[in-house]
């Protein structure tokens, strides 16, 4: 078995778009740096950023209802929806700084542009939908938000929604037209293209082993060759840690203050997918429903139209599922080897104070087809068993920790980035909107891991993302000229075709 050993400036594990983001961010930040990334896989966008992994929404809160909540006084609370927006007008100007730049070519090939609709049923759903628009249309980032109770209207919105549909029951729906799918896939793939073709050294079939600070204070990684077995040592002075599910045990690894007493539980996700051509076509948006009570923010039903290597789907779900494993190609015995002495009690008061999603969970995992057929059609009354096939998605480690606010052992639905003291290392953790909010995210890390940079990059930062530091709430007349740009650099100024 041969060892060998390289230093480098930047170690990025996991070629997700998390890491992909990242060392596209700082290849145009400080080009002269030395990257290496690490990937356990054969290629990029493999797990969690794979198109079948994921939703595929451009998570912007246009109809993600778990985004907003009602207040004890009964207004409605858009703070987290607002974040949201605007952290997704970052990805946005990115992505389209990158198109103008020439770094990837394309846009169509991963973004486009589809109507992001609430769906609601039920006279108390109606008021709080209602009540909802109010709110959310008075604010600049959301004025394009259309509401309707109307039948007809909706029969031209979703018709395949309202299709043999009994109108006993009041229904509405809001719409902004300017929503998206994104195949984050596709993006990953083009960000890693464009990287090698940078100098760049990405390894596949690389997973590392162990991790340890040197007294230099450098990192040091035990990297594994996945083909040969043989074992290689790399330094560098950072390292960003993108593996998805397969973060944590890492973050662990490094034995930074910081990774004590957190955990995680993994939850797979299950779609019904339709292989019904005729159906497929009467469709066109993504519309997000309203979970059941006592059901997790994750499990928001919603019926989607897909682009997947341009072929339009159509998919509905999500399905909770249950797997120890961290990451679809990952271990049975993941979720035990993450309990630490130092979570373990932390672990232990999730579960405890966590039995109704554990319940949830076993609920969903003993779903027959037959059963989330009748789901569908809750959604979809004309949904037929043979139009529909069930497919596994991905792995989300949801983060485990305790809170101020939640106490010990406190279950985290969101993005977590955890970071070293003296920004020596990184770790990005947890789930949606993830890769969404990927730009505001790496940007974020920056800040944190590299401060003594910012001042003299900020320009660069700025040419790049033109609102860096300000609110588009507060300046509709930026907000405007950069939803205009963005629409048009990417692609997505053309009205795709609604039914009537």
């Amino acid at each position: 078995m041969s060892s060998t050993e390289t230093e480098t400036d930047i170690i990025l594990i996991g070629a997700g778009i998390m890491s992909a983001t990242l060392g596209t961010l700082l290849k145009e930040l400080a080009p002269d740096w030395k990257i290496r990334v690490f990937e356990n896989l054969a290629k990029a966008g493999e797990e969690s950023s794979n198109e079948w992994n994921n939703a595929g929404t451009g998570h912007a809160a246009l109809c993600e209802l778990n985004y907003t909540s009602e207040k004890e006084d009964g207004s409605i609370d858009i703070n987290k929806a607002v974040k949201i927006n605007e952290q997704f007008h970052v990805s946005m100007q990115f992505w389209s700084y990158l198109v103008n730049s020439k770094l990837i070519h394309n846009p169509q090939d991963f973004i486009r542009r589809f109507p992001h609709m609430s769906m609601v049923r039920g006279e108390e759903n109606v008021a709080f939908l209602k009540k909802r628009f109010e709110t959310m249309s008075n604010n600049p980032l959301f004025k394009e938000m259309e509401f309707s109770d109307d039948p007809e209207k909706l029969m031209e919105w979703i018709p395949l929604i309202m299709k043999d549909r009994s109108l006993d029951e009041a229904i509405a729906a809001t719409k902004v037209d300017s929503g998206t799918d994104v195949n984050f896939g596709a993006l990953t793939r083009m960000l890693f293209d464009n990287l090698e073709a940078t100098n760049v050294d990405v390894q596949y079939k690389r997973s590392v082993e162990n991790m340890k600070r040197a007294s230099d204070g450098s990192w040091e990684l035990k990297v594994k060759n996945n083909d040969n077995g043989s074992v290689e040592h790399h330094s560098a002075k950072f390292v960003f840690i993108g593996g998805g599910g397969g973060s944590l045990h890492l973050l662990q690894k490094s034995g930074i203050p910081e990774s004590k007493h957190i955990g995680g539980f993994p939850v797979s996700g299950i779609f019904m997918a339709c292989n019904n051509p005729e159906v497929i076509e009467q469709h066109h948006g993504k519309v997000y429903g309203k979970a059941k009570k006592g059901a997790p923010p994750m499990s928001v039903p919603h019926l989607d139209t897909r682009y997947i290597n341009n072929k339009k789907s159509l998919l509905f779900g999500p399905f909770a599922g249950f797997s120890p494993n961290f990451l679809k190609t990952g271990s049975m015995f993941d979720l035990i080897t993450s309990v630490k002495p130092n979570n373990v009690l932390t672990m232990l008061a999730a579960g405890a104070k966590e039995m109704p999603l554990t319940k949830y969970l076993i609920q969903q995992v003993m779903l027959s087809k037959e059963q989330r057929m009748e789901e569908l059609r809750e959604f979809m009354p004309s949904a037929k068993s043979e139009d529909w096939d069930l497919v596994v998605a991905g792995q989300r480690v949801q983060v485990i920790k305790d809170t101020d606010a939640g106490g010990k052992g406190t279950l985290q639905f969101g993005t977590e980035v955890i970071t070293a003291e003296d920004g020596s290392l990184a770790a990005l953790l947890g789930a949606s909107p993830g890769a969404s909010t990927a730009v505001h995210v790496m940007l974020d890390v920056l800040h944190r891991c590299f401060p003594e940079y910012m001042e003299e990059w900020e320009p660069k930062i700025k040419e790049m993302i033109p609102s860096y530091g300000e609110s588009l709430m507060e300046n509709p007349e930026l907000l405007d000229d950069i939803h205009t740009s963005t629409s048009e650099t990417l692609g997505l100024s053309q009205k795709e075709p609604v039914f009537s």
